[in-house]
């Protein structure tokens, strides 16, 4: 069964995720792009009331993906928050573990009062891009100055009522 755990960003199982990701990315990016760039995420912008990094872990399988979501400055929605590193083994794919996984920091992030979710992604991953539209996203102009990516995108949300 498949549960998702929070544990710092700089944890050693979330650095064996990243580490994977990464290396993913830079055999994989695009050559009329230039080079990959690395961009280790600040473990202080994954905790507290600024984050949380969860992993998705399998009692039998172990670890099979990550991802983080952080607060970010404000949009013109108000409170924004920012889908950092959703990734998934590839032996895990297609099972809508991405889905899951991107479902569940976004619910963390309405929890914690978040207006608006954002993303930066690139086009080759086609993949993840779909996910993403499919599940509420649509492109906005850029909100950061990310060298790998080549398509930003928001999904307004609703926090949950107060009691």
């Amino acid at each position: 069964m498949i549960a998702f755990r929070t544990v710092p960003v700089d944890s050693p199982e979330a650095n064996e995720l990243l580490t994977e990701y990464f290396s993913s990315r830079e055999l994989s990016f695009p050559t009329n792009q230039g080079v990959y760039r690395v961009k280790l995420p600040d473990p202080a912008a994954f905790t507290g009331d600024r984050g949380i990094f969860l992993l998705a872990d399998d009692d039998e399988l172990g670890l099979l993906g990550c991802g983080g979501v952080r607060r970010i400055d404000d949009g013109p929605l108000g409170a924004r928050w920012e889908i950092k590193h959703l990734y998934v083994r590839p032996a895990a794919r297609g099972q809508r573990l991405g889905r899951r996984l991107l479902e569940e920091l976004e619910r963390r992030a309405v929890e914690a009062g978040a207006a608006e979710l954002v993303l930066d992604t690139n086009d080759s991953l086609e993949a993840a891009g779909g996910l993403y539209r499919s599940s509420g996203y649509v492109t906005i102009e850029p909100y950061n100055d990310n060298p790998n990516a080549t398509t930003w995108y928001a999904k307004p949300v609703t926090a949950p009522a107060a009691d």
